[in-house]
This record gives structure tokens, C-alpha cells and sequence, in this order.
């Protein structure tokens, strides 16, 4: 049985007036930018409900960027983050006035993030106290904390895929603490995430992204500051 984190109990160490509006939004920023694997050239953010009716009298909108830019939630670097990403070279685009998808929770936001040629999609909530929910990654519907470390895996729909990769956290004594997977039944494309109880070693996310069908993975580990996560591809082993 897991504890409740730090953030349920006593809330986040921040940096704004609003844990929901402003911690929680920071999460959002830096685990939507460890999925895309760094910093990204163009983001558009689309906030909904709650967020889009009071992101800027709480900072939501500073807060968010402040993530993207890896920023934690008490970086007194928060309150000037529009500014150091526009210096950064990082083009931000605020949007209001959707609705989310029903049922989906009103401090909601849609971040597009443009690396390159690589489009990523990540919408996710602010669940209050600081926590987060990602509930959408590049159009696959999944639910994940990113309390704890997390790998996204992307890959084809084959039979022993499953099996193949948790036989590796098996073997690297890695504990599963959740696992969600979703396909799109058309395309054959699956996104498989897998929760850990501690630190994923690089050699095992080497070993998964080579495995043959995987097309990507990435890395979220919102307790390593300031670093970057290398999205990797099929192959790769460094």
C-alpha cells in the first residue's frame, strides 16, 4: 500500500497564491515537458473552466510557463517566467473560451507543444493540494499522478509487448506501482504507462526503447530538477 504524498498531507512548498491555480499548474508545465523531451520552440495553452475564468489574477498563466521552463514550484523564477521564456526563445500562446471533453475536471489545460517537427499533446487537471492528473497524451486517454516516476511507452500493437517490457523491470528489480494502457484500434498504436516506486535507471529505459515495435519513450520525474529528458527512439542505447 502507498503513502499519500507530501503535496496530500501538508501541500506543496510554492511560490503563488493557489495551490491549485499555481502549484498544480507548474506540475502541469514541467510534466508536459518532460514528455515532449525539452524545452519546446512554440507552445499554445489552452486553458478551461476555472482556469480559463481566473488564470491571470492567480498566475496560472506565469506558473504554467514557469514548468515548461522547469521550473519547480518554489523558484522565485516563477513570477518573471513569461519574460525569461520569451528570452529563452520559447513563443507562448494563451487560449480561452473551449469546453473540455464532459466529465473532465475545471482547472483543465491543454498544452501543444512544438519541438522541431514533433507535435506533443498533453492535457491535464489540477486536482487541488498541488496534485495533478494527466488525463490525454497525443490523443490517447490515459490517467497518470506524475507523483512518482513514470515511463511513457509508445508502440505498436503486438502480441507479448506487455510482457516483454515488464520482464525488464523484473529483472532491474524495478517495483510496478500502476500501469495503463491505451490503444487506438484503427491505427495499432498503443501507449503503455508504467509508475514506479523509485528512480527508473537510464539502462533500463535504453533496454525498453530498444525492444523491437517500441517507437518511443519518455521519462517523467518531476523530483530531478533542472534536467533534461531525452525522448528515446527506437534503437537507442546512449
Amino acid at each position: 500500500m502507498r503513502f499519500k504524498d507530501v503535496f496530500s498531507i501538508i501541500g506543496p512548498s510554492m511560490i503563488g497564491p493557489s495551490s491549485s491555480h499555481t502549484a498544480g499548474a507548474v506540475r502541469l508545465g514541467r510534466t508536459a515537458r518532460q514528455i515532449a523531451g525539452s524545452l519546446p520552440e512554440k507552445a499554445d495553452i489552452h486553458f478551461y473552466g476555472s482556469f480559463a475564468d481566473t488564470y491571470r489574477g492567480h498566475g496560472t498563466d506565469l506558473a504554467i510557463v514557469a514548468g515548461l521552463l522547469d521550473y519547480d514550484t518554489d523558484d522565485y523564477r516563477i513570477k518573471d517566467a513569461i519574460t525569461l521564456a520569451e528570452e529563452s526563445g520559447l513563443v507562448v500562446n494563451f487560449h480561452t473560451g473551449e469546453k473540455p471533453k464532459p466529465g473532465v475536471h475545471p482547472n483543465t489545460a491543454m498544452l501543444i507543444l512544438q519541438c522541431g517537427d514533433q507535435i506533443t499533446r498533453v492535457m491535464g487537471c489540477s486536482i487541488g493540494g498541488g496534485n495533478v492528473e494527466i488525463v490525454s497524451v497525443n490523443h490517447f486517454d490515459v490517467k497518470f499522478t506524475a507523483i512518482y516516476p513514470t515511463l511513457l511507452i509508445f508502440h505498436d500493437d503486438k502480441p507479448g509487448m506487455i510482457a516483454e517490457m515488464t520482464d525488464i523491470l523484473k529483472v532491474s528489480n524495478t517495483n510496478i506501482g500502476f500501469m495503463e494502457v491505451d490503444r487506438k484500434s484503427r491505427s495499432g498504436d498503443v501507449l503503455t504507462v508504467i509508475e514506479s516506486d523509485e528512480a527508473i535507471h537510464p539502462e533500463v529505459i535504453a533496454q525498453i526503447s530498444s525492444l523491437a515495435n517500441v517507437t518511443q519513450v519518455c521519462v517523467i520525474d518531476l523530483t530531478s530538477k533542472e534536467a533534461e529528458y531525452e525522448i528515446l527512439e527506437s534503437g537507442t542505447t546512449d
